[in-house]
């Protein structure tokens, strides 16, 4: 009987031997307004040892890894070709869904804490994304397409990688600062934090983070989405006045 009990409570012995994380961040809500041009947050938390343990100094340290990436988009792509001097739209190709905005602070260099099959698996890295083009192509322009989208996204500060700047302190807490972009898109986005310790991920949790418009921008893109064709007719109209408000005070001077 003793031994049936043993058994049957192995599963949750064996799930309660695992480390927990418990993350937060700073903002769980970003507003912008006209005055936005960026923010910092602070990505924290503390690592559960079964036990209330604190690892030993004879233990290999685990490292942390934290990825907050923004709602996912269809983009499309075009390269430029110059002929007869002038540089014009060649090939292109379409994304269904790639990240709008991208960021992961490691305690490492990210190549030296998982493998590449592990980095795939969880999208650790830019260079690990997930695209999903749209229609199919062979694998050295599709390559190419990649390598473009994400050299122009990191050059606009939404996709970006920081090594190292994950802070660990004896072992159980941590903490890192990852930048926002004042051209970050408004939505729904996830802060995820890794625990990981001789290349496989131990641990893993989620947390939430809505970055959204506030004041006459709101109001705006509010109106614009929800009142599309009001929008439309209120804009023009402005459009005609302004345009003819300043053609009479030209004539007047």
């Amino acid at each position: 009987m003793r031994r049936l009990l043993l058994l049957a409570l192995a599963p949750l012995l064996m799930g309660q031997a695992k480390p927990r994380l418990v993350p937060d961040v700073s903002q769980r809500d970003i507003e912008i307004a006209y005055s936005f041009t960026g923010a910092e947050l602070l990505l924290f938390g503390a690592i559960l040892y079964p036990g209330g343990r604190a690892p030993g100094q004879d233990e290999k340290p685990a490292d942390i890894v934290v990825v907050v990436k923004g709602p996912t988009q269809s983009v499309q792509v075009r390269e430029k070709e110059k002929v007869a001097g002038i540089w014009v739209n060649a090939e292109r190709m379409r994304y269904r869904s790639a990240p709008s905005f991208y960021a992961i602070a490691s305690s490492r260099p990210i190549d030296r804490i998982v493998d590449e099959r592990t980095r795939a698996i969880y999208e650790l890295g830019v260079e690990s994304l997930q695209l999903s083009p749209a229609s199919s192509a062979a694998p050295e322009v599709q390559t190419r397409f990649d390598k473009g989208l994400e050299d122009l996204r990191t050059r606009a500060g939404l996709y970006y990688q920081a090594p190292g700047a994950v802070e660990i302190t004896d072992g159980v807490l941590y903490r890192a600062r990852l930048k926002i972009p004042a051209r970050v898109p408004i939505g729904k986005f996830t802060a995820e934090t890794f625990l990981i310790r001789d290349g496989r991920v131990l641990a893993a949790a989620v947390r939430p983070i809505e970055i959204r418009k506030s004041g006459f921008e709101r109001f705006v893109a509010h109106s614009a989405d929800h009142y599309s064709v009001l929008y439309g007719i209120v804009a023009v109209a402005l459009s005609i006045l302004f345009g003819w408000g300043a053609g009479a005070v030209w004539k007047r001077f």
